[in-house]
Order: C-alpha cells, then sequence, then structure tokens
C-alpha cells in the first residue's frame, strides 16, 4: 500500500506543471490510499513537523475569514477547494516519503514535467503566439513585443514564477554535487530554462532569480556568478526587447506598473479596514470596486492584489497573514541556513535549490501574487515539504 501511496505522489509531482486535473485526481487518489494505509496499518504513527502550529493557525484563520466574506458560500468553496489542497499535499508527503530514493524519484519527476514545460514553451515561441489581444504588456511601451511563451500554464506571469523555482532548483543542486557529467547535465538544463524564462518578458520574475543568484554568487562563489552573467548577457545581446523591457522597470512607468501601485493603494486600504479576519478568503475580486481608485471601470474584474503578501494581509487579516509568514519564513529558513547537513551531498543540494526557490517566490511575491494560481501554491507546498523532510527526517 505505501508503494502505490507514493507512485500516487510521483503522479502529483509530474502532473503539477501539465494536467491541474490529473494533479489533483493524483492528489485524492493519494489521500485516500494513505486513508487505506493507515487504516490497515497495525501501529498508526504520524510525523510531526516544526510547522504544525502556524499551518492549522493558518487553516482556521483562513476558515474563519469566510465568515466575513460578502459572500460566505463562494469564499467558502473556494476555501476549501485550495486550502485543502494545500495541505493536503504537505501531508501526504511528510506521512509518505521515507526513503533518500523516494526524494530523488520525487525529483525527477518534477524535472521531466519541467523539461516538457519548456520544450513546448519553445513551440509556442517557434510558431508564434499574437498577444497583442491578451494584455499582458503595454502595446504603446513596448510595440515591439508580440510573442509572451506561457506554454502549459496560464500566462506568462505564472509561467516565470514556476521557471524561476525551478532555476533556483536546478541551480542549488548545480553548486553542491560534484560528479562532472551531473553538473554538465544541470547547466545544460539551467540555460534551457533561462531562455525559456526570457522569453516570458515577465519582469519581475527575471530580475527575482537574477538577484537570487547574483546574491548567492557574491555570497558563496563569484565563479558561478560570472557563468550566470555570461548566460545572461549572450540571452540580453540576442534579444533586446528583452534588454529593453527590464530597463523599464528603472526608466519609465507604463500602465502595468502604474496599475499595481494603485492595486497596493487600494489593498493597503482594504487592510486597514478588516484587520482581524480580513475581507474573506477569496473575495478580493468582490471587495475590490469599493476601493477601486484607479480604474473605475465596474466592467474590469481584479483578482487579486498583485502582491502575495498585501494580498493575504487583505483576504484573511493581520494573523492570518503572519500565521503563513511563520510557515514561509520558517521554510526560507531552513532551506538557506540550516546548520544539519546531510551525508548525501544530493539532499544538501536539494534543500539548497527549494530554500533558494522560496527565495525567488518571496521575490517574486513583491511584484505580481505568484501564489494566487491553484498548481503554483501546490509547488510550493510540496517544496515546503521536503525542505522539512530533508531537515527533520531520518531518511535511509
Amino acid at each position: 500500500m505505501g508503494r502505490l501511496v507514493f507512485y500516487a505522489i510521483l503522479a502529483l509531482a509530474f502532473f503539477l506543471a501539465l494536467s491541474p486535473f490529473l494533479a489533483t485526481v493524483s492528489l485524492g487518489v493519494g489521500i485516500a490510499l494513505y486513508l487505506v494505509k493507515l487504516k490497515v496499518a497495525r501501529q498508526k504513527t504520524f510525523r510531526r513537523t516544526p510547522f504544525d502550529l502556524p499551518i492549522a493557525a493558518f487553516a482556521l484563520i483562513g476558515a474563519l475569514s469566510v465568515l466575513v466574506s460578502p459572500d460566505p458560500a463562494f469564499s467558502f468553496y473556494n476555501y476549501y477547494n485550495l486550502v485543502g489542497r494545500y495541505v493536503l499535499t504537505y501531508i501526504l508527503l511528510v506521512q509518505n516519503i521515507t526513503t533518500l530514493r523516494q526524494i530523488k524519484s520525487l525529483v525527477y519527476a518534477l524535472g521531466s514535467s519541467a523539461l516538457l514545460v519548456v520544450l513546448y514553451g519553445f513551440y509556442q515561441y517557434v510558431f508564434g503566439i499574437d498577444i497583442s489581444a491578451m494584455k499582458w504588456v503595454d502595446g504603446n511601451a513596448f510595440p515591439e513585443l508580440k510573442t509572451r511563451v506561457f506554454s502549459t500554464w496560464e500566462n506568462p506571469n505564472i509561467l516565470a514564477g514556476y521557471l524561476d523555482v525551478v532555476i533556483a532548483v536546478v541551480f542549488g543542486l548545480f553548486c553542491t554535487l560534484e560528479d562532472k557529467k551531473t553538473r554538465w547535465l544541470l547547466a545544460a538544463f539551467f540555460c534551457l530554462l533561462a531562455v525559456c524564462l526570457a522569453l516570458t518578458y515577465a519582469r519581475g520574475a527575471c530580475l527575482s532569480i537574477a538577484v537570487v543568484i547574483a546574491g548567492y554568487g557574491i555570497l558563496k562563489d563569484r565563479r558561478i556568478l560570472l557563468a550566470c552573467v555570461a548566460v545572461a548577457a549572450v540571452i540580453l545581446a540576442l534579444d533586446t526587447a528583452l534588454m529593453d523591457r527590464l530597463l523599464s522597470v528603472f526608466r519609465q512607468v507604463d500602465t502595468s506598473s502604474e496599475m499595481r501601485l494603485a492595486l497596493w493603494e487600494s489593498t493597503l486600504a482594504m487592510v486597514m479596514d478588516h484587520p482581524l479576519l480580513g475581507i474573506g478568503w477569496g473575495a478580493y475580486w468582490m471587495v475590490y470596486p469599493s476601493y477601486d481608485f484607479y480604474i473605475n471601470d465596474p466592467a474590469v474584474k481584479i483578482v487579486h492584489a498583485h502582491n502575495m503578501y498585501l494580498n493575504f494581509a487583505a483576504e484573511i487579516g493581520v494573523f492570518g497573514f503572519l500565521s503563513f509568514m511563520v510557515f514561509f519564513c520558517g521554510l526560507l529558513w531552513r532551506g538557506l541556513f540550516s546548520r544539519k547537513q546531510r551525508e548525501a551531498k544530493f539532499l544538501n543540494g536539494l534543500r539548497l535549490g527549494m530554500g533558494l526557490a522560496v527565495l525567488s517566490i518571496a521575490l517574486n511575491g513583491l511584484t505580481d501574487y505568484v501564489l494566487f494560481n491553484i498548481e503554483s501554491s501546490m509547488l510550493f507546498w510540496l517544496i515546503g515539504a521536503v525542505i522539512v523532510l530533508i531537515d527533520e527526517a531520518d531518511l535511509a
């Protein structure tokens, strides 16, 4: 039974970036098999983790926020569908992964699906996708930008956030492992991921991963920093549109940047007016019209704040936000600063990479709500479970 549960976990990891439906089915099958496993087991043991309390607080406060929502039925449906998936993903992995071999198999599943995502992104770029009608970019500010890939994800920004995570994990393994063949394969995969990221033209994600890698290179190994700078320089030299878009962050304010500033102002007002339980889980789009200081168009639906931190604080209140941040910052600390070194260098590299991935989410979250996408959030909770397992569990 334990083997069947693990196969469901592998399917979940593989399908997360490829098929939301199959990922959800895999999670459901995994949980069902795990419950059967518990029922037939003579001795029921549950692995405790350092984040059980903040996760429980986050789930409880999120549930209470439903009571203050303008539409409690919608918020409740949204809450149990989302928080249920996130917490169950964490529990399924933490309670059922017990060996180094299983961790490696999980990483291979994630890497295989990431490769398919990248290849499909290249396919989109080669055959061309006209984005002029999709409003993903200010056409007046960037008239030459006609193609942004999104692969199997909903839009380029979500794909870019996902690629940041995968790049960080690959980078962490490359910095830690010593086998030359493995490092060459990781370097090649890193370059493919970087090119695909460039083709999303997502400014926040590109700058976030650049800061993550540059920071690590400056603090740990400047040779790696120089190699990554060389890769970035080649990409920017070959794509002047990307260079212009990245530089626009510092020299001009387009409609996208201007809108974000306005949304943040509106969201701060929501937090100030509803500090305890927030406006209700998933209720941002319902409440925003009352705080619309910028768009003033009822036909435009704003679904999130384009800032991860403000969005959590607005929807579930300050205490719900703090409970989530205890979990989030705890993962960040254990991923990057844990003193517990594993005998297997693969685990040390994976923990570093996943810590850098959480850092990329933290930086990207300043300008976008990267966890608004369901699969992105499930991936985050999956990463959280793996970091906890590497740092806490006895993996045979």
